[in-house]
Protein backbone atom coordinates (compact mmCIF):
# COMPACT_ATOMS: atom_id res chain seq x y z
CA UNK A 1 0.00 0.00 0.00
CA UNK A 2 2.87 2.55 1.03
CA UNK A 3 4.56 2.31 -2.27
CA UNK A 4 1.34 2.68 -4.37
CA UNK A 5 0.52 6.22 -1.87
CA UNK A 6 3.78 7.24 -2.34
CA UNK A 7 3.90 7.41 -6.27
CA UNK A 8 0.71 9.94 -6.21
CA UNK A 9 1.84 12.27 -3.72
CA UNK A 10 5.62 14.32 -3.38
CA UNK A 11 6.54 15.00 0.03
CA UNK A 12 8.63 14.18 2.77
CA UNK A 13 6.09 14.09 5.41
CA UNK A 14 4.25 11.12 6.50
CA UNK A 15 0.66 10.13 6.04
CA UNK A 16 -1.82 10.74 9.23
CA UNK A 17 -1.47 7.29 11.27
CA UNK A 18 -4.58 4.88 10.43
CA UNK A 19 -4.80 4.73 14.18
CA UNK A 20 -4.60 7.23 16.98
CA UNK A 21 -1.47 8.50 18.81
CA UNK A 22 -1.44 9.18 22.08
CA UNK A 23 1.64 11.00 23.65
CA UNK A 24 1.93 10.34 27.45
CA UNK A 25 4.57 12.76 28.09
CA UNK A 26 5.36 16.43 27.23
CA UNK A 27 6.06 15.63 23.84
CA UNK A 28 4.13 17.58 20.92
CA UNK A 29 2.03 15.36 19.11
CA UNK A 30 1.90 15.80 15.11
CA UNK A 31 -1.39 13.55 14.90
CA UNK A 32 -3.55 15.27 17.67
CA UNK A 33 -7.30 13.29 17.60
CA UNK A 34 -10.59 13.62 19.25
CA UNK A 35 -11.88 10.69 20.68
CA UNK A 36 -15.73 10.23 20.09
CA UNK A 37 -17.62 7.58 20.69
CA UNK A 38 -18.42 6.21 17.52
CA UNK A 39 -17.14 3.86 15.38
CA UNK A 40 -14.59 4.82 12.69
CA UNK A 41 -14.24 1.98 9.79
CA UNK A 42 -11.68 0.65 7.91
CA UNK A 43 -11.91 -0.44 4.62
CA UNK A 44 -13.11 -0.31 0.98
CA UNK A 45 -15.19 -4.17 1.77
CA UNK A 46 -16.76 -2.48 4.76
CA UNK A 47 -17.87 0.26 2.97
CA UNK A 48 -19.25 -2.02 0.00
CA UNK A 49 -20.88 -3.75 3.07
CA UNK A 50 -23.19 -0.92 3.42
CA UNK A 51 -24.34 0.11 0.34
CA UNK A 52 -24.10 -3.38 -1.41
CA UNK A 53 -28.31 -3.37 -0.99
CA UNK A 54 -28.83 -0.03 -2.24
CA UNK A 55 -30.02 0.57 -5.85
CA UNK A 56 -28.64 3.99 -6.50
CA UNK A 57 -25.96 5.80 -4.69
CA UNK A 58 -24.31 8.82 -5.15
CA UNK A 59 -20.63 9.08 -4.51
CA UNK A 60 -19.54 13.51 -4.39
CA UNK A 61 -16.16 14.97 -2.84
CA UNK A 62 -13.51 16.80 -3.00
CA UNK A 63 -11.48 18.10 -5.71
CA UNK A 64 -8.07 15.97 -5.40
CA UNK A 65 -9.81 12.86 -4.61
CA UNK A 66 -8.08 9.78 -7.22
CA UNK A 67 -11.88 9.05 -7.94
CA UNK A 68 -10.46 6.08 -10.34
CA UNK A 69 -8.40 4.67 -8.00
CA UNK A 70 -11.30 4.57 -5.58
CA UNK A 71 -13.85 3.21 -8.00
CA UNK A 72 -11.88 0.21 -8.86
CA UNK A 73 -11.58 -0.38 -5.07
CA UNK A 74 -15.02 -0.20 -4.49
CA UNK A 75 -16.07 -1.83 -7.48
CA UNK A 76 -13.75 -4.51 -6.60
CA UNK A 77 -15.26 -5.17 -3.07
CA UNK A 78 -18.70 -4.76 -4.91
CA UNK A 79 -17.98 -7.69 -7.33
CA UNK A 80 -16.62 -9.64 -4.96
CA UNK A 81 -20.17 -9.49 -3.14
CA UNK A 82 -21.90 -10.85 -6.91
CA UNK A 83 -23.05 -7.44 -7.88
CA UNK A 84 -23.44 -6.22 -10.97
CA UNK A 85 -22.47 -2.50 -10.63
CA UNK A 86 -23.23 0.70 -13.90
CA UNK A 87 -20.67 3.14 -12.99
CA UNK A 88 -21.18 6.77 -14.00
CA UNK A 89 -18.62 9.33 -14.17
CA UNK A 90 -19.98 13.17 -13.13
CA UNK A 91 -17.15 14.54 -15.33
CA UNK A 92 -18.96 13.63 -18.27
CA UNK A 93 -21.01 15.78 -17.49
CA UNK A 94 -18.78 18.91 -17.18
CA UNK A 95 -18.31 22.06 -19.43
CA UNK A 96 -15.23 21.83 -21.99
CA UNK A 97 -11.76 22.80 -20.22
CA UNK A 98 -12.30 25.73 -23.17
CA UNK A 99 -15.41 26.64 -21.78
CA UNK A 100 -14.35 26.98 -18.03
CA UNK A 101 -11.23 28.24 -18.45
CA UNK A 102 -12.69 31.60 -20.43
CA UNK A 103 -15.39 31.57 -17.47
CA UNK A 104 -12.73 31.63 -15.06
CA UNK A 105 -10.33 33.99 -16.51
CA UNK A 106 -11.52 37.01 -15.22
CA UNK A 107 -9.95 35.52 -11.53
CA UNK A 108 -6.90 34.58 -12.48
CA UNK A 109 -5.08 37.92 -13.38
CA UNK A 110 -3.55 36.27 -16.20
CA UNK A 111 -0.10 34.07 -15.41
CA UNK A 112 0.47 35.61 -12.15
CA UNK A 113 2.24 33.04 -9.86
CA UNK A 114 0.23 34.02 -6.86
CA UNK A 115 -3.01 36.37 -6.90
CA UNK A 116 -6.35 35.84 -8.08
CA UNK A 117 -9.86 36.57 -7.36
CA UNK A 118 -11.92 34.59 -5.49
CA UNK A 119 -14.91 33.35 -7.95
CA UNK A 120 -18.24 34.08 -6.54
CA UNK A 121 -20.35 31.39 -8.27
CA UNK A 122 -21.06 28.03 -7.53
CA UNK A 123 -19.77 24.23 -8.82
CA UNK A 124 -22.71 24.10 -10.80
CA UNK A 125 -21.51 26.77 -13.08
CA UNK A 126 -19.15 24.09 -14.36
CA UNK A 127 -21.40 21.71 -15.36
CA UNK A 128 -23.82 21.43 -18.54
CA UNK A 129 -27.31 21.35 -16.85
CA UNK A 130 -28.52 19.61 -20.15
CA UNK A 131 -26.09 16.88 -19.38
CA UNK A 132 -27.11 16.17 -15.94
CA UNK A 133 -30.62 16.19 -16.64
CA UNK A 134 -29.58 13.51 -19.54
CA UNK A 135 -27.65 11.67 -16.78
CA UNK A 136 -30.09 8.54 -16.33
CA UNK A 137 -29.45 5.41 -13.90
CA UNK A 138 -30.48 2.33 -15.78
CA UNK A 139 -32.07 0.28 -13.09
CA UNK A 140 -31.72 -3.42 -15.04
CA UNK A 141 -28.05 -3.47 -12.94
CA UNK A 142 -27.73 -4.38 -9.23
CA UNK A 143 -26.64 -1.04 -8.00
CA UNK A 144 -25.94 1.99 -10.26
CA UNK A 145 -23.45 4.50 -8.91
CA UNK A 146 -22.71 8.46 -10.01
CA UNK A 147 -19.07 9.16 -8.41
CA UNK A 148 -16.63 12.19 -8.97
CA UNK A 149 -16.89 16.17 -7.70
CA UNK A 150 -20.43 17.26 -8.03
CA UNK A 151 -22.12 13.81 -7.94
CA UNK A 152 -25.30 15.13 -6.29
CA UNK A 153 -25.50 17.23 -9.12
CA UNK A 154 -27.09 14.71 -10.64
CA UNK A 155 -30.20 15.43 -8.52
CA UNK A 156 -30.06 11.04 -8.27
CA UNK A 157 -31.97 9.59 -5.28
CA UNK A 158 -29.98 7.34 -3.24
CA UNK A 159 -27.69 6.68 -0.36
CA UNK A 160 -25.06 9.86 -0.32
CA UNK A 161 -21.62 9.34 0.15
CA UNK A 162 -18.74 11.96 1.06
CA UNK A 163 -15.54 11.70 0.00
CA UNK A 164 -12.77 14.20 1.51
CA UNK A 165 -8.94 14.64 1.33
CA UNK A 166 -6.69 16.78 3.23
CA UNK A 167 -5.77 19.88 1.67
CA UNK A 168 -1.89 18.83 2.34
CA UNK A 169 -2.28 15.90 0.23
CA UNK A 170 -4.05 17.62 -2.54
CA UNK A 171 -0.99 19.71 -2.84
CA UNK A 172 1.37 16.44 -1.81
CA UNK A 173 -0.49 14.91 -5.31
CA UNK A 174 -0.77 18.21 -7.17
CA UNK A 175 3.12 18.03 -7.19
CA UNK A 176 3.32 14.41 -7.71
CA UNK A 177 1.51 14.91 -11.01
CA UNK A 178 -1.11 13.01 -9.78
CA UNK A 179 -4.27 14.74 -10.28
CA UNK A 180 -5.33 18.31 -11.83
CA UNK A 181 -7.89 21.40 -11.72
CA UNK A 182 -11.26 20.74 -12.19
CA UNK A 183 -12.00 20.49 -15.33
CA UNK A 184 -8.71 21.03 -16.78
CA UNK A 185 -7.89 19.20 -19.62
CA UNK A 186 -3.56 19.98 -18.98
CA UNK A 187 -1.77 19.76 -16.22
CA UNK A 188 -0.07 23.13 -15.06
CA UNK A 189 2.38 24.79 -13.31
CA UNK A 190 2.31 24.13 -9.50
CA UNK A 191 1.86 27.38 -8.75
CA UNK A 192 -0.95 27.99 -11.32
CA UNK A 193 -2.35 24.69 -9.62
CA UNK A 194 -2.71 26.03 -6.67
CA UNK A 195 -3.79 29.77 -7.68
CA UNK A 196 -6.80 27.65 -9.17
CA UNK A 197 -7.34 25.92 -6.10
CA UNK A 198 -7.88 28.78 -3.47
CA UNK A 199 -9.82 31.50 -5.72
CA UNK A 200 -11.66 28.95 -7.55
CA UNK A 201 -12.50 25.38 -6.49
CA UNK A 202 -12.21 25.96 -2.95
CA UNK A 203 -14.77 28.34 -2.64
CA UNK A 204 -17.10 26.72 -4.71
CA UNK A 205 -16.35 23.06 -3.08
CA UNK A 206 -16.67 24.52 0.49
CA UNK A 207 -20.33 26.03 -0.53
CA UNK A 208 -20.80 22.44 -2.03
CA UNK A 209 -20.16 20.62 0.96
CA UNK A 210 -21.96 22.95 3.32
CA UNK A 211 -25.23 21.83 1.45
CA UNK A 212 -24.25 18.34 1.47
CA UNK A 213 -23.58 17.98 5.16
CA UNK A 214 -27.06 17.45 6.87
CA UNK A 215 -27.80 14.47 3.63
CA UNK A 216 -24.60 12.94 4.28
CA UNK A 217 -25.28 9.20 4.85
CA UNK A 218 -21.31 8.26 4.96
CA UNK A 219 -18.40 10.52 5.17
CA UNK A 220 -15.40 8.92 3.45
CA UNK A 221 -11.40 10.08 4.19
CA UNK A 222 -9.63 9.38 0.69
CA UNK A 223 -6.16 9.99 1.95
CA UNK A 224 -4.74 6.51 2.64
CA UNK A 225 -6.23 5.67 -0.94
CA UNK A 226 -5.93 2.04 -1.00
CA UNK A 227 -7.02 1.98 2.87
CA UNK A 228 -10.14 4.45 3.59
CA UNK A 229 -11.91 5.10 7.04
CA UNK A 230 -15.53 5.97 7.24
CA UNK A 231 -18.32 6.70 9.57
CA UNK A 232 -22.18 7.00 9.25
CA UNK A 233 -23.12 10.42 9.22
CA UNK A 234 -25.18 10.18 11.54
CA UNK A 235 -22.09 9.49 14.00
CA UNK A 236 -19.78 11.84 11.94
CA UNK A 237 -22.67 14.86 12.93
CA UNK A 238 -22.76 13.68 16.46
CA UNK A 239 -18.69 13.46 16.81
CA UNK A 240 -18.75 17.63 15.31
CA UNK A 241 -21.63 18.45 17.89
CA UNK A 242 -19.69 16.90 20.33
CA UNK A 243 -16.14 18.68 19.02
CA UNK A 244 -18.69 22.30 19.63
CA UNK A 245 -18.67 21.83 23.43
CA UNK A 246 -14.94 20.50 23.95
CA UNK A 247 -11.13 21.80 23.68
CA UNK A 248 -9.72 20.19 20.77
CA UNK A 249 -6.53 20.86 18.42
CA UNK A 250 -6.94 20.77 14.29
CA UNK A 251 -4.05 18.79 12.96
CA UNK A 252 -0.68 20.75 11.59
CA UNK A 253 0.92 20.29 8.92
CA UNK A 254 4.82 21.11 8.14
CA UNK A 255 6.83 22.75 5.43
CA UNK A 256 10.25 23.53 4.10
CA UNK A 257 11.02 27.41 2.81
CA UNK A 258 14.30 29.08 1.66
CA UNK A 259 14.53 30.76 4.72
CA UNK A 260 13.65 28.05 7.26
CA UNK A 261 15.35 26.62 10.09
CA UNK A 262 15.65 23.51 12.40
CA UNK A 263 13.88 24.68 15.90
CA UNK A 264 10.87 22.51 14.87
CA UNK A 265 13.24 20.00 13.79
CA UNK A 266 15.02 20.06 16.89
CA UNK A 267 11.76 20.02 19.51
CA UNK A 268 9.40 18.09 17.56
CA UNK A 269 10.64 14.29 17.51
CA UNK A 270 8.27 13.15 15.29
CA UNK A 271 9.03 15.33 12.18
CA UNK A 272 10.83 13.80 9.89
CA UNK A 273 14.65 14.50 10.24
CA UNK A 274 15.69 14.44 6.52
CA UNK A 275 13.55 16.84 5.46
CA UNK A 276 15.96 20.29 4.98
CA UNK A 277 14.48 22.49 7.04
CA UNK A 278 11.05 23.97 8.60
CA UNK A 279 9.68 27.12 7.69
CA UNK A 280 6.13 27.02 8.70
CA UNK A 281 3.75 24.89 11.07
CA UNK A 282 -0.11 25.62 10.07
CA UNK A 283 -0.70 25.62 13.57
CA UNK A 284 -3.95 26.64 12.83
CA UNK A 285 -5.15 28.02 9.05
CA UNK A 286 -8.45 26.65 8.92
CA UNK A 287 -8.67 26.92 5.49
CA UNK A 288 -5.89 24.17 5.50
CA UNK A 289 -6.22 22.28 7.96
CA UNK A 290 -8.20 19.25 8.97
CA UNK A 291 -9.68 18.19 12.19
CA UNK A 292 -9.40 14.27 12.84
CA UNK A 293 -11.95 11.81 14.55
CA UNK A 294 -11.02 8.70 16.28
CA UNK A 295 -13.46 6.03 16.98
CA UNK A 296 -12.43 2.66 18.15
CA UNK A 297 -8.93 3.65 17.58
CA UNK A 298 -9.36 4.48 13.83
CA UNK A 299 -8.61 7.79 12.27
CA UNK A 300 -10.85 9.67 10.29
CA UNK A 301 -9.76 13.59 9.04
CA UNK A 302 -12.10 15.87 7.59
CA UNK A 303 -11.87 19.42 6.90
CA UNK A 304 -11.89 21.93 9.57
CA UNK A 305 -14.78 23.81 8.00
CA UNK A 306 -17.36 20.70 8.73
CA UNK A 307 -17.35 22.27 12.29
CA UNK A 308 -18.50 25.77 11.03
CA UNK A 309 -20.79 24.29 8.39
CA UNK A 310 -22.32 22.22 11.37
CA UNK A 311 -23.01 25.64 13.74
CA UNK A 312 -20.89 28.73 13.02
CA UNK A 313 -22.79 30.14 16.24
CA UNK A 314 -21.35 27.70 18.55
CA UNK A 315 -17.64 27.65 16.95
CA UNK A 316 -17.69 31.74 16.91
CA UNK A 317 -20.28 32.82 19.09
CA UNK A 318 -20.73 36.62 19.09
CA UNK A 319 -18.43 36.87 15.77
CA UNK A 320 -20.63 34.24 13.55
CA UNK A 321 -22.25 37.39 12.57
CA UNK A 322 -19.30 39.13 11.07
CA UNK A 323 -17.74 36.08 9.98
CA UNK A 324 -20.11 33.36 9.46
CA UNK A 325 -18.25 30.50 7.96
CA UNK A 326 -14.81 31.92 7.94
CA UNK A 327 -12.91 31.18 10.93
CA UNK A 328 -11.19 34.56 11.87
CA UNK A 329 -8.02 33.93 13.55
CA UNK A 330 -4.77 32.22 12.70
CA UNK A 331 -2.02 30.32 14.12
CA UNK A 332 1.16 29.19 12.80
CA UNK A 333 4.93 28.90 13.07
CA UNK A 334 7.81 30.79 11.53
CA UNK A 335 10.97 28.77 12.00
CA UNK A 336 14.38 30.82 11.13
CA UNK A 337 16.54 29.06 14.03
CA UNK A 338 19.85 28.54 11.91
CA UNK A 339 17.75 29.81 9.08
CA UNK A 340 17.70 32.83 7.22
CA UNK A 341 15.46 36.09 7.22
CA UNK A 342 12.04 36.05 6.05
CA UNK A 343 11.93 38.64 3.37
CA UNK A 344 10.98 42.36 3.79
CA UNK A 345 7.33 42.20 2.88
CA UNK A 346 3.82 43.93 3.87
CA UNK A 347 0.19 43.14 3.41
CA UNK A 348 -2.90 44.42 1.63
CA UNK A 349 -4.97 47.35 2.83
CA UNK A 350 -9.01 46.55 3.54
CA UNK A 351 -9.89 48.17 0.43
CA UNK A 352 -7.28 46.77 -1.94
CA UNK A 353 -7.62 43.23 -0.79
CA UNK A 354 -11.32 43.48 -1.24
CA UNK A 355 -11.29 44.68 -4.70
CA UNK A 356 -8.22 43.30 -5.96
CA UNK A 357 -8.57 39.62 -4.85
CA UNK A 358 -12.56 39.46 -3.37
CA UNK A 359 -11.50 38.70 0.46
CA UNK A 360 -13.68 39.66 2.81
CA UNK A 361 -10.78 41.07 5.27
CA UNK A 362 -7.72 41.63 4.65
CA UNK A 363 -4.09 39.51 6.45
CA UNK A 364 -3.54 41.96 9.79
CA UNK A 365 -0.43 39.96 11.81
CA UNK A 366 1.72 40.22 14.68
CA UNK A 367 4.56 38.56 15.56
CA UNK A 368 5.07 36.51 19.47
CA UNK A 369 8.27 35.42 20.06
CA UNK A 370 7.91 32.07 21.20
CA UNK A 371 11.86 31.40 21.33
CA UNK A 372 14.99 32.80 19.65
CA UNK A 373 18.75 33.42 20.18
CA UNK A 374 20.72 36.71 21.76
CA UNK A 375 20.91 37.70 17.99
CA UNK A 376 17.63 37.83 16.89
CA UNK A 377 16.31 40.64 15.21
CA UNK A 378 12.79 41.98 14.01
CA UNK A 379 12.82 44.20 10.99
CA UNK A 380 9.63 46.38 11.81
CA UNK A 381 8.57 49.70 10.05
CA UNK A 382 11.00 52.35 8.36
CA UNK A 383 13.31 54.93 9.05
CA UNK A 384 12.53 57.86 10.25
CA UNK A 385 14.43 59.67 6.97
CA UNK A 386 12.47 57.01 4.34
CA UNK A 387 12.51 58.17 1.06
CA UNK A 388 9.91 56.28 -1.04
CA UNK A 389 11.45 57.28 -4.19
CA UNK A 390 14.76 55.78 -3.29
CA UNK A 391 13.69 53.01 -1.65
CA UNK A 392 11.73 51.62 -4.81
CA UNK A 393 14.85 52.29 -7.01
CA UNK A 394 16.94 50.14 -4.86
CA UNK A 395 14.78 47.71 -5.04
CA UNK A 396 13.91 47.29 -8.76
CA UNK A 397 17.54 47.85 -8.85
CA UNK A 398 18.29 44.56 -6.32
CA UNK A 399 16.10 42.86 -8.62
CA UNK A 400 17.69 44.25 -12.06
CA UNK A 401 21.37 42.98 -10.94
CA UNK A 402 20.75 40.40 -8.57
CA UNK A 403 22.95 42.69 -6.24
CA UNK A 404 21.66 42.80 -2.24
CA UNK A 405 21.21 46.49 -0.97
CA UNK A 406 21.53 47.54 2.92
CA UNK A 407 17.88 46.84 3.66
CA UNK A 408 18.44 48.70 7.47
CA UNK A 409 18.77 51.91 5.37
CA UNK A 410 15.44 52.21 4.61
CA UNK A 411 14.06 49.64 6.95
CA UNK A 412 14.53 49.52 11.23
CA UNK A 413 15.23 46.14 13.39
CA UNK A 414 14.79 45.96 16.65
CA UNK A 415 16.36 43.28 19.34
CA UNK A 416 13.36 39.99 19.21
CA UNK A 417 12.82 39.37 23.38
CA UNK A 418 11.09 36.13 23.89
CA UNK A 419 7.52 36.81 24.63
CA UNK A 420 7.28 40.14 23.38
CA UNK A 421 4.57 40.62 20.82
CA UNK A 422 5.72 42.82 17.40
CA UNK A 423 2.39 44.41 15.66
CA UNK A 424 2.03 44.05 11.77
CA UNK A 425 -1.30 45.74 10.98
CA UNK A 426 -1.62 45.51 6.95
CA UNK A 427 0.67 48.01 5.34
CA UNK A 428 3.66 47.51 7.72
CA UNK A 429 7.01 46.74 5.85
CA UNK A 430 8.60 44.27 8.35
CA UNK A 431 10.46 40.75 8.35
CA UNK A 432 11.47 38.08 10.82
CA UNK A 433 14.94 38.46 11.06
CA UNK A 434 17.21 34.61 11.38
CA UNK A 435 17.27 32.91 15.26
CA UNK A 436 13.60 33.52 15.86
CA UNK A 437 10.67 31.16 16.65
CA UNK A 438 7.80 33.05 15.45
CA UNK A 439 4.07 31.90 16.67
CA UNK A 440 2.08 34.15 14.18
CA UNK A 441 -1.00 35.48 15.21
CA UNK A 442 -3.05 36.99 12.88
CA UNK A 443 -5.91 37.12 10.78
CA UNK A 444 -7.14 34.04 9.06
CA UNK A 445 -5.91 35.34 5.12
CA UNK A 446 -3.03 33.79 4.79
CA UNK A 447 -1.13 33.84 1.23
CA UNK A 448 -1.24 37.97 0.77
CA UNK A 449 1.92 38.57 1.33
CA UNK A 450 3.98 41.32 -1.14
CA UNK A 451 7.55 40.30 -0.98
CA UNK A 452 9.42 43.52 -1.56
CA UNK A 453 12.84 42.61 -0.99
CA UNK A 454 14.19 39.13 -0.70
CA UNK A 455 18.29 38.57 -0.05
CA UNK A 456 18.25 38.06 -3.82
CA UNK A 457 18.12 34.41 -3.40
CA UNK A 458 16.01 31.92 -5.20
CA UNK A 459 13.82 29.27 -3.64
CA UNK A 460 14.00 25.84 -2.62
CA UNK A 461 13.65 24.88 -6.32
CA UNK A 462 16.00 27.35 -7.16
CA UNK A 463 13.87 29.43 -9.21
CA UNK A 464 13.12 32.77 -8.40
CA UNK A 465 10.98 33.90 -5.72
CA UNK A 466 8.02 36.40 -6.84
CA UNK A 467 8.92 40.17 -5.83
CA UNK A 468 5.38 42.31 -5.48
CA UNK A 469 6.93 46.11 -5.27
CA UNK A 470 4.23 47.65 -7.29
CA UNK A 471 1.44 45.74 -5.18
CA UNK A 472 3.61 46.47 -2.08
CA UNK A 473 4.13 50.62 -2.90
CA UNK A 474 0.14 50.73 -2.86
CA UNK A 475 -0.44 49.38 0.08
CA UNK A 476 2.47 50.27 2.30
CA UNK A 477 2.28 53.23 4.82
CA UNK A 478 5.43 54.93 4.51
CA UNK A 479 4.68 57.19 7.63
CA UNK A 480 4.77 53.96 10.03
CA UNK A 481 8.57 55.00 10.89
CA UNK A 482 11.13 56.44 13.07
CA UNK A 483 10.48 56.41 16.82
CA UNK A 484 6.54 56.13 16.14
CA UNK A 485 7.28 52.48 15.50
CA UNK A 486 8.39 51.46 19.21
CA UNK A 487 5.39 53.42 20.57
CA UNK A 488 2.62 51.91 18.90
CA UNK A 489 3.87 48.50 16.78
CA UNK A 490 5.41 46.88 19.79
CA UNK A 491 2.80 45.78 22.44
CA UNK A 492 3.29 47.13 25.87
CA UNK A 493 2.15 44.44 28.26
CA UNK A 494 -0.39 45.32 31.03
CA UNK A 495 -1.51 43.01 33.95
CA UNK A 496 -5.73 43.37 33.81
CA UNK A 497 -6.28 41.09 36.64
CA UNK A 498 -4.07 39.37 39.76
CA UNK A 499 -4.99 36.14 41.81
CA UNK A 500 -3.63 34.16 43.96
CA UNK A 501 -1.46 31.77 41.89
CA UNK A 502 -1.66 33.98 39.15
CA UNK A 503 -2.12 36.69 37.03
CA UNK A 504 -3.16 37.92 33.71
CA UNK A 505 -1.72 40.15 31.38
CA UNK A 506 -3.19 42.03 28.18
CA UNK A 507 -0.72 41.90 25.53
CA UNK A 508 -2.76 45.30 23.47
CA UNK A 509 -2.52 44.64 19.65
CA UNK A 510 -3.19 47.77 16.93
CA UNK A 511 -6.53 49.63 16.44
CA UNK A 512 -6.94 47.88 13.18
CA UNK A 513 -6.43 44.46 14.62
CA UNK A 514 -9.70 42.92 15.20
CA UNK A 515 -8.81 40.14 17.62
CA UNK A 516 -6.81 40.53 21.12
CA UNK A 517 -4.12 38.91 22.85
CA UNK A 518 -3.51 38.15 26.64
CA UNK A 519 -1.46 35.97 28.26
CA UNK A 520 -2.27 34.02 31.89
CA UNK A 521 0.70 33.88 33.47
CA UNK A 522 0.28 30.97 36.55
CA UNK A 523 1.26 27.84 38.80
CA UNK A 524 -1.47 24.94 39.82
CA UNK A 525 -5.17 25.88 38.17
CA UNK A 526 -7.22 28.58 36.72
CA UNK A 527 -10.16 29.12 35.34
CA UNK A 528 -10.89 31.10 32.40
CA UNK A 529 -14.62 32.65 31.00
CA UNK A 530 -14.92 32.62 27.18
CA UNK A 531 -17.27 35.50 27.53
CA UNK A 532 -18.84 34.41 24.05
CA UNK A 533 -16.08 34.19 21.76
CA UNK A 534 -13.96 31.83 20.63
CA UNK A 535 -9.95 30.89 22.31
CA UNK A 536 -7.58 30.06 20.35
CA UNK A 537 -5.13 29.14 23.14
CA UNK A 538 -1.01 27.83 23.31
CA UNK A 539 0.92 26.99 26.25
CA UNK A 540 4.05 29.45 25.43
CA UNK A 541 5.97 28.19 29.02
CA UNK A 542 5.03 24.85 30.64
CA UNK A 543 4.91 21.52 30.33
CA UNK A 544 1.19 19.64 30.05
CA UNK A 545 -1.76 22.07 30.55
CA UNK A 546 -4.60 19.61 31.36
CA UNK A 547 -8.01 21.42 30.13
CA UNK A 548 -11.50 20.69 30.99
CA UNK A 549 -14.87 22.28 30.26
CA UNK A 550 -18.36 20.48 31.30
CA UNK A 551 -17.15 16.66 31.42
CA UNK A 552 -14.87 16.76 28.90
CA UNK A 553 -11.26 17.05 29.49
CA UNK A 554 -8.15 16.97 26.94
CA UNK A 555 -4.08 17.12 27.67
CA UNK A 556 -2.19 20.14 25.21
CA UNK A 557 1.48 20.24 25.84
CA UNK A 558 3.58 23.49 25.25
CA UNK A 559 3.99 24.44 22.05
CA UNK A 560 0.60 23.00 20.64
CA UNK A 561 -2.35 25.07 19.47
CA UNK A 562 -5.77 24.45 20.81
CA UNK A 563 -9.09 25.62 20.57
CA UNK A 564 -12.18 26.59 22.90
CA UNK A 565 -15.36 27.00 21.12
CA UNK A 566 -17.81 29.61 22.32
CA UNK A 567 -20.02 27.39 22.82
CA UNK A 568 -17.66 26.62 25.88
CA UNK A 569 -18.84 29.73 28.76
CA UNK A 570 -15.97 28.46 30.88
CA UNK A 571 -13.03 26.02 30.72
CA UNK A 572 -10.25 25.05 33.66
CA UNK A 573 -6.63 24.82 32.88
CA UNK A 574 -4.43 23.06 35.35
CA UNK A 575 -0.80 22.78 34.60
CA UNK A 576 0.78 19.77 35.44
CA UNK A 577 4.28 21.19 36.19
CA UNK A 578 6.02 22.47 38.55
CA UNK A 579 7.00 26.11 37.07
CA UNK A 580 4.95 28.85 36.42
CA UNK A 581 2.68 28.18 32.98
CA UNK A 582 2.24 31.00 30.66
CA UNK A 583 -1.14 30.52 28.59
CA UNK A 584 -1.25 32.93 25.13
CA UNK A 585 -5.11 33.27 24.07
CA UNK A 586 -6.36 35.12 21.40
CA UNK A 587 -10.43 35.90 20.39
CA UNK A 588 -12.54 38.20 18.43
CA UNK A 589 -12.71 41.77 19.84
CA UNK A 590 -16.47 42.54 20.79
CA UNK A 591 -16.37 46.06 19.13
CA UNK A 592 -15.45 44.28 15.81
CA UNK A 593 -18.38 41.50 15.97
Amino acid sequence: MEKSIQSKRKTTQPLLPLTAVVKENGAYNVFPSFHTNSNVLVGFETLANQIATQKIVVIDGFGGVLWENFRQHLNSALIEKKKNVLWYNIDSCLKSSEEINKMIEPNLNGDDPVFGKKYLGELSDFFEAENLKQLKADTSADICIVYGTGASLSNWEGQLLYVDVPKNEIQYRMRAGAVKNMGNSETLVYSQIYKRLYFIEWPVLNIHKERLLPKIDFIIDEQRIDEITWMKGNDFRNSLNLMLESPFRARPWFEAGIWGGDWMKNNITDLNQDEVNYAWSFELITPENGIVLEGNNNLLEVSFDFLLFQDNKKVLGKAADRFGNYFPIRFDYLDTFDGGNLSVQCHPRPEYIKENFGEAFTQDETYYILDCEEDAEVYLGFQDDINPDEFKQALIESQEKAEEIDIVKYVQKFKAKKHDLYLIPNGTIHASGKNNMVLEISSTPYIFTFKMYDWVRPGLDGKPRPINVEHGFKNVYFDRKGKRIEREFISKPSITKEFSNGRKVSLPTHEEHFYAVDRYEFTGEIEIETLGQCHICMLVEGDIGEVSAGKNNQKFKYAETFVIPANVPKYKINHLGSKKAFLVISYVKDNWC
